[in-house]
């Protein structure tokens, strides 16, 4: 056996001598073990104690690196600069709270600087396996995004790129738009809440999104009906894009003569995007003029199966112009109309079209107010056996109207009639029809309920109907009791809640002394809970201790105002820190 002069030992003596005073008998056992072992069996205690590569081999090790040639010392200096660079990206995580992972990045709310992006920039290099991307709603970072781009060379296999919120400016569009030709695997691009982008800055991009980009996000851009064109020629290049959203655009239907088409280019363009199947154009300021220009292309959307149109208060009495066209959307499941005052031709020539819209499985036509004299016609109209969500809060809902819907409540896993008077007093209708393994949300915010109804709410719970609730809203609704509070949670069979909100009005206050300690009682029965919103209710100091210190050994979020001096309900929410939603839904 060959044996290198490195790992060579003193030769033992013959028999009759003695032993060498510098070599204990445990040393010559060591050694002829060492001279059996393999070069390749050797290990560097370090390499088992830590990620460090930079310790000191064994003899064997060394030769071995001899044997396989001189530029396995450059592999190794490699490898080692690789683990180093991976500890950098470690420490600067864990500077803002987050954890290492090699495929996913996520700094967001992290109040990133103009130094932190550069240092970032720099460990990017060791991040070769990254795929995902967000630094959203950091908006410090605002023209200087080129120091990242410059180095995402390094990170060509990024599929998602969020920079939500980012002040992002001219120049920083075009530095991502110059950088994007590293990173042709991108698949979902967020651009949303950067006010910047609108007025040309989008210009940049065009021309320059990857073919494999599936989702295209720019929400709250103020993007204007120029950048609407610029839009449309962006979108004509993606063959495979699925997710379109433009939501919270007011001026992108405002056509004014140099806009070169405006939003006629892009609704036009949308005949080239077969794949789409999600279009997001929420308070964008669509006409009836827009509708008509949309309505051509929707014969070229088979595979759309969500629509929302929602907030778009121009629209009202023009909504034939789309639904002409709505019937050769066959696997259409959504459509968003909510706060769209529509009138009642909106609605009859809706509910002409939908017999053929087969996989409707969610409609919301809710914050309209005539829609409460349509609901028996509307739900005659529907394909009940598939329908998940039918809102209709805020819709002036008369008896018959709601008598109508619980003909659909069987059906759905969500049911919102909202700051709809008529419930009140009569909530048994609608509770006698929910089915126990379907709803999921049920919504009675300002309802004017009766202790009675919070008595029959009770009853259901008792016999497992609200077994899988998880979101359940009773604000609201100061009419109620302590008796009808009492009943509900001193019930039980709420084991799925999630959420439950019991708020009073801002403008009102109460004592819940006295039905607390049912509330206390229930927790236990409770463990999927993670928010209680009570907000406007007073209690002694003793109860508030207790409650909230059963909440928070659970990690539950608890909306309640501060106490105050006086024992009123405090205006605001120190918790959140934001001022209580003011009485502006429509009444009924």
């Amino acid at each position: 056996m060959k044996f290198s002069c490195r790992c060579s030992y003193p030769p033992m003596e013959s028999a009759g001598t003695r032993v060498s005073q510098r070599r204990s008998p445990l040393d010559l056992i060591m050694n002829q073990i060492r001279r059996k072992r393999t070069a390749a069996d050797r290990k560097p205690l370090g390499r088992f104690l830590s990620r460090d590569r930079t310790g000191i081999p064994e003899d064997g090790e060394a030769e071995g690196r001899e044997e396989r040639g001189p530029n396995s010392g450059v592999a190794v200096a490699a490898e080692s600069e690789r683990d180093i660079g991976w500890g950098g990206v470690c420490v600067f995580l864990q500077r803002f709270g987050k954890k290492s992972d090699s495929r996913s990045l996520s700094l967001a709310h992290c109040d990133l600087t103009a130094t932190d992006l550069l240092e970032l920039a720099t460990l990017l290099q060791f991040l070769p396996q990254l795929e995902e991307v967000d630094i959203s709603w950091n908006d410090l970072i605002g023209g200087c995004l080129r120091a990242l781009t410059s180095h995402l060379q390094h990170v060509g296999g990024i599929r998602k790129l969020r920079l939500c919120s980012c002040r992002l400016d001219t120049d920083d569009v075009t530095a991502l738009g110059e950088a994007l030709g590293c990173v042709l695997l991108l698949e979902i691009l967020d651009l949303s809440w950067n006010s910047g982008i609108g007025g040309g800055a989008l210009q940049g991009l065009l021309g320059k999104l990857p073919p494999p980009l599936r989702e295209l996000h720019l929400v709250a851009c103020q993007l204007t009906a120029a950048d609407a064109a610029v839009l449309g020629g962006m979108v004509s290049s993606l063959p495979r894009l699925c997710v379109l959203d433009v939501s919270c655009n007011p001026q992108l239907t405002q056509e004014v003569d140099d806009a070169a088409g405006g939003f006629r280019a892009l609704a036009s363009s949308l005949c080239r995007a077969a794949s789409l199947a999600t279009l997001r154009l929420q308070a964008c300021g669509l006409t009836a003029d827009s509708l008509d220009a949309l309505g051509g292309s929707l014969r070229c959307l088979p595979a759309l199966r969500e629509l929302d149109l929602s907030c778009n208060k121009s629209l009202a009495g023009g909504l034939n112009h789309l639904t002409l066209h709505l019937a050769h959307l066959t696997h259409l499941e959504s459509l968003d109309l909510h706060l769209c005052c529509l009138k009642h031709t909106d609605l009859e020539a809706l509910i002409q079209v939908l017999p053929s819209l087969t996989a409707l499985a969610e409609l919301d036509v809710s914050s309209n107010k005539e829609a409460g004299g349509v609901v028996h016609p509307l739900v005659s109209a529907l394909p009940l056996a598939q329908m998940r969500r039918l809102p209709l809060n805020s819709c002036s809902l008369n008896q018959e109207s709601f008598t109508a819907l619980a003909l659909a409540v069987p059906y759905l896993c969500s049911v919102d009639v909202s700051w709809c008077k008529v419930v009140g007093g009569r909530l048994a209708l609608l509770l006698d029809a929910l089915q126990p393994t379907v709803i999921l949300e049920l919504r009675l915010s300002s309802c004017e309920l009766t202790t009675d109804d919070l008595r029959r709410l009770a009853a259901v719970c008792r016999r497992g109907c609200l077994s899988s609730l998880r979101r359940l809203d009773l604000s609201y609704n100061g009419s109620v009791g302590d008796e009808g509070w009492t009943a509900l949670w001193a019930a039980g069979g709420l084991g799925a809640l999630e959420e439950a909100d019991l708020s009073l009005r801002p403008s009102s206050g109460a004592p819940c002394s006295a039905w607390l300690p049912a509330l206390l009682g229930a927790l236990p029965r409770l463990p999927a809970l993670t928010r209680l919103a009570l907000q406007r209710w007073t209690a002694g100091s003793r109860d508030r201790k207790q409650l909230d210190h059963c909440l928070r050994k659970r990690s539950v979020l608890l909306e309640w105002d501060p106490p105050s001096t006086d024992g009123a309900a405090a205006p605001f929410n120190q918790a959140t820190n934001r001022e209580s939603p003011e009485e502006s839904r429509p009444e009924e």
